[in-house]
């Protein structure tokens, strides 16, 4: 079983240079004042939108999903990639969108240009659990 997970774990991994990672992280997106504004067509237009930025950005889009009032994703990122520019990118552009093409919709809820809050959710995800690490660190071999 641990043999499996070890196998697993190396078949995440990419490599770039000098670099293996494996790095995913889970992305909240809020609606600004919460408003209940996404539409299943919007959640669909978001999902598209957010495929073709995080494929302009290198990034692997791996999971979306949201509700009326926030969006979910995970994304899979190289480890010099500058995630606060990155997010800022994808809530400018879908925003931007978002407002131009359900413009009759956004506007019943924003009568300024809004669409998302200026929070954002950012979270590591994946791998083992942190008293594993903590565990595997402590019972390194270590020099005498």
């Amino acid at each position: 079983m641990e043999e499996e997970a070890k196998k697993s774990s190396k078949a995440n991994r990419r490599s770039h240079f000098h670099a293996v990672y494996n790095l995913k992280y889970h992305l909240v997106l809020v609606t600004k004042y919460r408003r209940k504004c996404i539409t299943k067509e919007i959640l669909d237009r978001l999902h598209e939108i957010f495929k073709e930025q995080c494929a302009n950005w290198s990034v692997q889009l791996v999971e979306f999903n949201g509700e009326e009032d926030h969006v979910h994703l995970l994304i899979d990122a190289h480890p010099s990639m500058d995630l606060s520019k990155f997010i800022n990118s994808i809530k400018t552009v879908s925003s931007r969108l978002i407002r131009k093409e359900f413009k009759a919709h956004i506007d019943k809820f924003y009568w300024k240009p809004f669409f998302w809050t200026r929070a954002y959710c950012l979270l590591t995800t994946g791998g083992a659990p942190l008293e594993v690490i903590k565990k595997y660190i402590q019972n390194q071999d270590s020099p005498n």
